[in-house]
């Protein structure tokens, strides 16, 4: 049975023979975190700010077709003003002629 590990001595009596409770601190992966949280912090910058442009142009798009929806009520009534006069003079040319007989 050698693959069982034991202490060889009696000052490792203290010592945990498996390391697991070690733990490294790479400084690489600790950039690599910060980098990763920096990213994130950047995109969720970046995704309020695009959501801020859309709602801009909801806002504007809206204003827009509400715009158009004016124009063209009021062509509609200008439209139908025109049709009103013409009537209107055709009757005075109407009343001039009676009149004159």
């Amino acid at each position: 049975m050698k693959d069982k590990r034991t202490y060889t001595h009696l000052k490792e009596h203290g010592e945990d023979m498996t390391h697991e409770n070690e733990s490294k601190v790479d400084p690489k992966e600790d950039r690599s975190t910060a980098n990763l949280s920096l990213l994130v912090e950047m995109h969720k910058k970046e995704i309020w700010e695009w959501k801020q442009k859309e709602s801009e142009w909801i806002k504007t798009e809206n204003l827009l077709s509400g715009t158009k929806k004016i124009i063209d009520e009021l062509s509609a009534k200008i439209i139908d003003q025109i049709r009103i006069i013409t009537e209107l003079e055709k009757e005075i040319e109407r009343l001039v002629a009676e009149n004159q007989k």
